[in-house]
């Protein structure tokens, strides 16, 4: 981004909107996570109204963006924008306030709050882990599987499924491909998953974190995220993962919810994110280096319970520029 210098005017309007300590505090959480006004509330034990209003003064200063998710919006620190002379200011308030007691202990409860979702999430695998596929096909219908396997057939691939759950849709494509690589963090879904596979010796299982895959870069043909991508903390690290380890031309199939405002159904499957538009996918695609990307809403299948769903592929097709960094 070019030089750029501040009228007077300016600079002191952004001098006055770093001068308060909470909204440092706020740009030091939003500059690593995007989070919502709940969450900022219990990170920093302030009410609503608070809370609300410093962001507002930083939103209108242009320090942060946001995105609308059903019903409420997640914020976060607008760094890729900012203009340089906002960007030394920046630099200067967080050299000297990162270490202030307080924010270690927002950092603290940050983590906790993470922690917290992880557990709901986990609870919920570990209890719908025996009845995972009757619960999956009560919630989405059948249609998603059919879209993600004929997305990726060919007879010489090998296949990442990555977060395969009781490993349905590695089962379906193992007669067809090389190998198929499984990876889950929930040991309950990777145990449902062994039971399932245990006759297909082409399937391999590994229990891993999705933004830490353990697969080597440009390892692997394709790529398959179905039912994921709402469940992980940081989408864009995980899509960057997913990249990383394609060949050049291989494809990511990305099957998920459409952007939805069901809070009751985000609680009950422990999901972190409420679905997505195309413009969020494609640009979290774009950013992970892929290319040919194509999206699709899928039809609502009658018997379908859950939010409506939809499926988007990408090429990567210049992997080197898979290593450029995403913060979460």
């Amino acid at each position: 981004m070019e030089q750029t210098t501040a009228s007077p005017r300016v600079l002191i309007e952004r001098l006055d909107s770093l001068s308060d300590p909470i909204r440092l505090r706020l740009l030091l959480l939003l500059e690593r996570d995007e989070l919502g006004v709940a969450d900022l509330c219990d990170i920093l034990q302030l009410p609503q109204s608070t809370v609300s209003r410093h962001l507002k003064m930083l939103a209108d200063m242009q320090w942060l963006k946001s995105r609308r998710q059903g019903t409420s919006h997640l914020f976060r620190m607008n760094a890729d924008q900012l203009p340089s002379d906002a960007r030394q200011l920046w630099a200067i308030a967080r050299q000297q306030s990162d270490l202030w007691p307080v924010n270690r202990l927002d950092q603290q409860r940050l983590a906790d709050l993470h922690r917290r979702k992880q557990q709901a999430q986990a609870a919920f695998f570990a209890g719908a882990a025996g009845q995972w596929d009757k619960l999956r096909g009560e919630l989405y219908g059948h249609y998603f599987s059919q879209a993600a396997t004929l997305s990726i057939l060919s007879p010489d691939w090998v296949v990442a499924d990555l977060g395969c759950g009781s490993g349905s849709i590695a089962a379906a494509i193992a007669p067809f491909v090389s190998r198929v690589i499984c990876v889950d963090q929930s040991p309950a879904m990777l145990d449902a998953a062994a039971r399932r596979t245990a006759s297909l010796p082409n399937i391999e299982l590994r229990q891993a974190t999705l933004p830490s895959l353990p697969l080597d870069s440009q390892s692997c043909d394709a790529a398959l995220l179905v039912l994921t991508v709402t469940y992980v903390a940081s989408p864009p690290a995980v899509l960057l993962e997913a990249s990383r380890i394609l060949r050049t031309r291989g494809r990511l199939v990305i099957v998920d919810l459409l952007a939805h405002d069901r809070e009751d159904f985000q609680q009950q499957t422990g999901q972190q994110h409420r679905g997505f538009d195309s413009t969020q996918i494609v640009e979290m695609m774009q950013q992970a280096g892929l290319g040919q990307i194509r999206f699709r809403e899928l039809p609502i299948e009658p018997a379908a319970k859950g939010p409506p769903l939809f499926v988007a592929s990408g090429s990567a097709v210049n992997n080197v520029n898979n290593h450029k960094e995403i913060h979460s």
